[in-house]
C-alpha cells in the first residue's frame, strides 16, 4: 500500500529530471565583479541565483586594495578570456568598484558575444565617502590605490572612463546602515554612494532601499538584474 501511494512522487520526480527545455539564460555566461576590500564570495548568493536562471556564472576574484586599476582590468580580461571564448553571449555584473573595473576592460577591449551590464551601487560621479574617509587617519590605507581615487573630483577615476556605448543598467541602494553616511552624503544614498552619484546620463537605474554592503545579496536586486540581463530593461522590478 505505502509502494502504491510513492509511485506518483517518484513518477514526478522522473518527469522533472527528463526536463529538456532549456531555461532562459542557458548557454550565455555572466562575468561578477566584486567591490572594493570584498572578495568573490560577497557575491555568492547572486552568483547561485543567476545559475538557477540558467546563466553560466564566473566570478572572479581581484586585488581591489593594492592592484592599479589596469591591473584590475587585466585581471578581469584575463578571466574572460578564459571562461567565455566559446560563449554566444557574456554579460557583466559588478558591484560598487567592480562595475568601475567592468567599465574600464570594455572601454579597452571586449568579447565578440558582448550582451548586457549591470552596476549594482556603483560610484559612477565618485563618492564622498570616500573622500571624508580619505581625510581620516588611516583612511587612504584602508581605501587603497584604487579606493582612494573614487572621489567626485574631475580628476578622479570615476571622471575619467568614458560613458558606455553598450546597454548598461544601474540598481542603486537608498538605505544607509553606515552611521557617517547621512553626514557625509547629501539625499538618498546606501551609507557610501549616494542615489545621484550612481548615476550616467541616459542609462536606466532602479532605486532599490537596499545597503551598500549588502545590496547584492538582496532577492530583489536578483530579479531585477536577471530582468535586465534578459530585457535591457528594469520594467515591472520591485523591491
Amino acid at each position: 500500500m505505502r509502494k502504491t501511494r510513492l509511485l506518483p512522487f517518484l513518477l514526478a520526480l522522473a518527469l522533472l529530471g527528463c526536463e529538456t527545455t532549456p531555461l532562459p539564460g542557458e548557454g550565455e555566461s555572466v562575468v561578477l565583479a566584486h567591490g572594493l576590500g570584498r572578495t568573490r564570495a560577497s557575491m555568492a548568493v547572486l552568483a547561485q541565483r543567476l545559475e538557477w536562471a540558467g546563466y553560466r556564472v564566473e566570478s572572479i576574484a581581484y586585488d581591489s586594495r593594492g592592484a592599479s586599476f589596469p591591473e584590475q582590468m587585466a585581471t578581469l580580461a584575463a578571466a574572460v578570456d578564459r571562461c567565455c571564448a566559446e560563449a554566444p553571449v557574456v554579460h557583466f555584473v559588478g558591484h560598487s568598484l567592480g562595475g568601475l573595473v567592468i567599465r574600464g576592460y570594455l572601454a579597452d577591449s571586449r568579447p565578440p558575444g558582448l550582451g548586457r551590464v549591470v552596476m549594482l551601487a556603483p560610484p559612477n560621479q565618485g563618492s564622498l565617502f570616500v573622500e571624508w574617509l580619505g581625510d581620516m587617519p588611516g583612511g587612504p590605507e584602508a581605501l587603497g590605490t584604487v579606493g582612494a581615487t573614487l572621489g567626485t573630483d574631475s580628476t578622479d577615476l570615476p571622471a575619467t572612463l568614458p560613458p558606455p556605448d553598450y546597454e548598461m543598467g544601474i540598481i542603486a541602494g537608498s538605505r544607509s546602515v553606515h552611521p557617517i553616511g547621512p553626514i557625509a552624503i547629501p539625499g538618498p544614498d546606501d551609507g557610501i554612494v549616494s542615489v545621484e552619484q550612481a548615476r550616467v546620463e541616459g542609462v536606466p537605474m532602479l532605486v532599490l532601499p537596499r545597503s551598500h554592503y549588502l545590496i547584492m545579496n538582496s532577492r530583489h536586486t536578483a530579479e531585477a538584474v536577471i530582468r535586465f540581463l534578459r530585457t535591457g530593461s528594469f520594467e515591472g522590478a520591485t523591491g
